[in-house]
């Protein structure tokens, strides 16, 4: 699965293009945090089953909090956030958002056994998986959803199932992890094997090394400006 590194990569990749601002020492920091706190939900596994990947990873938070920033800034006839942090401080809300929507929470989607997107309205981790293609002989073909009749293995219930990647819930699925890397909620023995990955595959070695020159080149831009 991606790690922490990764992440925060491909998060300062999306803040360069979508975050007017400079990249000061306050916006970075709110940027890692908001990556580290999304996966601190690893240590929730040790309350309950299947906590990594659903309990920081629901998008039902940022939903809330889009919902918070449009009201402020769009609603409300005085934004009580721009008077604090002015337009470039929404500017930022907005960008830190989204790094955590797209470069936290849907880059685990998009891995093995995925996330929890709607925990705990709805307990069921789902993952992006599939292709997408043209082919000279069937056309397009897209496995991304899959469809089902009742001959094929659908439920004869309902004649046809729709499969848009369902993988378990979270009594049946647990995500490996340095802090626990089985799926037993006791604390671990010292002899089970702990591996913090920064890199699992070029990929995503390129988007951690990417992010940083994002993140340098950024920073001169702003040494720059200021000249």
């Amino acid at each position: 699965m991606p790690s922490t590194v990764v992440h925060v990569g491909f998060g300062l990749l999306l803040a360069g293009a979508l975050y007017r601002g400079r990249f000061d020492r306050r916006f970075l920091a709110v940027l890692l945090a908001v990556a580290v706190l999304t996966d601190l939900d690893v240590f929730a596994g040790f309350l309950f089953r299947g906590a990594h990947r659903a309990l920081g990873h629901t998008l039902l938070v940022p939903l809330a909090g889009a919902a918070l920033l449009v009201y402020d800034t769009r609603v409300r006839p005085d934004s009580w956030l721009t008077a604090r942090v002015g337009s470039h401080g929404v500017n930022a809300a907005w960008a830190v958002l989204f790094a955590h929507v797209f470069a936290y929470v849907l880059l685990d989607y998009a891995h093995y056994d995925g996330v929890n997107l709607f925990y705990p309205l709805f307990d069921q981790f789902y993952r992006l998986g599939g292709e997408l293609a043209l082919s000279s002989t069937d056309g397009l073909v897209q496995t991304f959803v899959e469809f089902a009749t009742a001959e094929e293995g659908g439920a004869a219930a309902e004649g046809v199932t729709v499969d848009v990647g369902s993988v378990g819930t979270t009594q049946d699925t647990h995500i490996s992890n340095p802090v626990q890397p089985t799926a037993e909620t006791d604390p671990q023995p010292k002899q089970v094997e702990r591996v913090a990955y920064v890199a699992v595959g070029g990929w995503q070695l390129y988007f951690a090394a990417t992010g940083l020159f994002v993140l340098l080149a950024r920073r001169l831009q702003g040494e720059r400006s200021d000249a």
